[in-house]
């Protein structure tokens, strides 16, 4: 398939560039995944569409403030600006690096008001870079006081961060937040529990994919980045059971669903697990996990989309995004939601 076959035309005013006041207070597009029909609902009504026997399963990944910056030890001390990607082992980790060029083999760069020294031990074809980090006290603790949260550039809003993190993050590890799961609050999820609803956690920490645009033309063409994931024994018995009971499995966001399909039998069953996954879903996937999808409104062209275009046919979400836009729904991170059943 062809990456421009899931462009659709979207006015920039529509983006999201700030969270409303409430995080309930977005919209719900309600889309059937067979016959295309969509309504048009408050996020609310959440509380009616999910069943009694129904699990959702959601992400408690935690953003980090995974941006640092510092300069490169040279002749010049060249600027340079960190992104944190992935813990690889004790004080190793691969990150991205602007000016990528400056990163080479054995370069030491001073981060964190000098506080955290990365050596460079090699650099990815992909450009990512592989560093060591030395340090005095405690390296969560240096983040916090220096790093930043590597929001993506459309957001403007930066007084008030934690509306970046859902309310029941938890594990740290995020260089972005799993945004489908920003509309639900404390009282939402104890509303949908007292229904019936059973509500599981696993964990997916959101890696470098987010920030990376599908460059080629063929869709097939494209890899993912590896992300780590954990799915508890707990998570994986209650999704069996709801599976076996005949309950819908609803994935709350697309890292929720990439994690699930990367551990699941041809039968649909979970196993519980630790690893990293580099799934790619697109038009020809089989599911086999879930039911259901809370999903927000994607970037054009976007690996995004085209699992959503996966689960519910790419027609049918090109019909239902350009109705978003003509009913001037709030897209992106901050936007508003979709549920596909």
């Amino acid at each position: 398939m062809n990456k421009k076959d899931f462009y659709y035309n979207l006015p920039k005013h529509l983006i999201a560039h700030s969270p409303l006041l409430k995080r309930t207070d977005s919209r719900l597009m309600l889309l059937d995944r067979k016959s295309g029909t969509y309504k048009h609902q408050k996020f609310t009504d959440i509380l009616e569409l999910l069943k009694s026997g129904d699990c959702l399963v959601i992400n408690d990944t935690k953003v980090i403030p995974a941006r640092l910056f510092g300069q490169i030890m040279d002749s010049v001390h060249t600027n340079i600006e960190m992104l944190l990607h992935r813990e690889i082992g004790e004080d190793r980790w691969e990150v991205l690096c602007k000016p990528g060029r400056k990163c080479k083999p054995k370069a030491k760069i001073l981060l964190a008001n000098d506080s955290i020294i990365a050596t460079v031990e090699s650099v990815q074809a992909d450009g990512v870079v592989i560093v060591t980090f030395e340090y005095d006290g405690d390296f969560d603790d240096l983040l916090n006081i220096y790093g930043a949260v590597p929001l993506p550039p459309y957001i403007k809003e930066t007084s008030n961060l934690e509306r970046y993190n859902t309310v029941y993050a938890e594990n740290k590890g995020s260089v972005a937040a799993p945004t489908a799961g920003l509309h639900f609050t404390h009282e939402i999820l104890k509303n949908l529990q007292e229904k019936g609803v059973n509500i599981v956690r696993l964990t997916l920490h959101v890696g470098l994919g987010t920030f990376r645009p599908v460059n080629e033309e063929i869709i097939e063409n494209h890899r993912m980045h590896r992300e780590y994931y954990e799915i508890p024994e707990n998570t994986a018995d209650i999704i069996n059971r709801t599976k076996s009971e005949g309950g819908r499995i609803i994935a709350v966001g697309t890292t929720c669903c990439r994690t699930l399909e990367t551990c699941a039998d041809d039968d649909g069953f979970v196993r519980a697990d630790t690893g990293n996954t580099d799934i790619f879903i697109y038009p020809g996937h089989k599911f086999k996990a879930i039911d259901g999808l809370l999903t927000n409104f994607h970037i054009p062209e976007s690996t995004l989309i085209m699992l959503v275009s996966a689960f519910c046919g790419r027609e049918n979400i090109l019909k239902a995004y350009e109705a978003a836009v003509a009913e001037e729904y709030r897209f992106y991170s901050f936007g508003d939601a979709m549920l596909i059943l």
